[in-house]
């Protein structure tokens, strides 16, 4: 009803808007008595100068006023009346806008308009939104479409870390290779590919990763993921002082705020045998002082303790992304992988959809491999 209510009115005003002008008079055309009372003037002062009832000298000003006003009258008068306006057109005009109006905004609203259509709020109609398609709708679609492209390397480039968040690591080897070898060989795409080989391999570093990864580093010897993994198969292969040598490398050229940093140090606590000192929100230096003095059960207490205040703290408050990320490793050094991938799945339900939160979870899950 309402808004049949508002259409009626907005019929009305364009009703009205029509009529207005239609009925508006014609403003009167001046008639000539001016003219006429002008020119009776100046023949009087013509008597009365004659007569001798005024001097020539006011004779002569009493006509420049009146010539003057008669000059004026003469510019405003109109050569000729306006004719009449006939009252036939104008009552037909005046009919259209009452009729026609009216038909016609009604006929074009039940053509283009939807008069059927029930009213709904505002969250009932947001619940027909379509929903994106899941992801592995997403993952099928860009496979028929490398299926039909396979010579597409940024297809490839693109679908490689979607296999490797799903745990489909062979797949994920087999999208790098094809990245690189469409798109070109960088230091970036070789390590990538060599991470997707350890990942395949269930975290061990084969010597077919550790191949792509040295490649990477002679690329470009800055390449942080090659060194990391470089790093990682010198302790695999029991060398952890070579293995912890290049891990304090990096962490000394590490630039600030680098999201990496925290698993370097973590895997630089595992073969140094220490415990990890975590990033700006670990503990302070006094408890890791503490710590050190401390027989190795009483320390390893102070440890699990220190992760369960941090639980408590962000069951209370899940928006701090990097106390996630602190719990997260902190089971995964105490070697509780089950508690470190129930704390990411509380993590991703607590941040929402934050993408760069969301992003730093998965890296560090990854990184850590705790995915499947």
């Amino acid at each position: 009803m309402t808004l049949w209510f508002a259409m009626a009115l907005m019929t009305a005003g364009a009703v009205f808007a029509v009529l207005w002008p239609l009925g508006r008079r014609a403003p009167a055309a001046s008639s000539g008595g001016d003219l006429a009372v002008y020119r009776d003037q100046l023949e009087e002062i013509e008597r009365d100068a004659a007569a001798g009832r005024i001097g020539a000298a006011e004779a002569e000003a009493a006509r420049l006023e009146v010539s003057r006003r008669l000059i004026a009258a003469a510019d405003a008068a109109p050569a000729e009346p306006p004719p009449a306006a006939a009252p036939w057109p104008r009552r037909i005009a005046a009919l259209a806008a009452i009729v026609a109006l009216p038909i016609g905004a009604g006929s074009l609203y039940y053509t283009l308009g939807s008069p059927g259509l029930s009213a709904a709020p505002v969250a009932s109609r947001l619940k027909n939104v379509p929903q994106q398609p899941p992801l592995t709708t997403l993952v099928a679609q860009v496979e028929a479409h490398l299926a039909s492209n396979p010579d597409e390397g940024r297809g490839w480039e693109v679908i490689a870390p979607v296999y490797m968040r799903l745990g489909r690591f062979d797949d994920a080897v087999k999208a790098r290779r094809n990245a690189l070898r469409l798109l070109g060989e960088t230091a970036t795409r070789q390590a990538d590919l060599g991470e997707a080989l350890v990942a395949a391999a269930n975290g061990v570093v084969t010597a077919e990763a550790k191949a792509a990864f040295e490649r990477a580093i002679a690329l470009d010897a800055k390449e942080v993921k090659a060194r990391f993994f470089i790093g990682l198969a010198d302790e695999q292969d029991g060398r952890k002082a070579e293995a912890a040598d290049a891990w304090r490398a990096l962490l000394k050229e590490a630039p600030p705020g680098a999201l990496w940093v925290d698993l370097v140090r973590t895997a630089l606590a595992r073969v140094e045998g220490t415990t990890p000192i975590a990033g700006p929100n670990g503990p302070t230096g006094e408890d890791m002082a503490a710590a050190e003095d401390m027989p190795p059960e009483q320390r390893s207490a102070m440890v699990h303790a220190m992760v369960e205040r941090l639980a408590e703290r962000l069951k209370r408050d899940g928006s701090d992304v990097q106390g996630w990320l602190r719990l997260v490793r902190a089971y995964t050094v105490l070697g509780d992988r089950d508690k470190a991938r129930a704390a990411a799945d509380e993590a991703r339900r607590a941040i929402g959809t934050d993408p760069d939160k969301l992003h730093r979870l998965d890296e560090l899950v990854k990184g850590l491999g705790l995915e499947g």
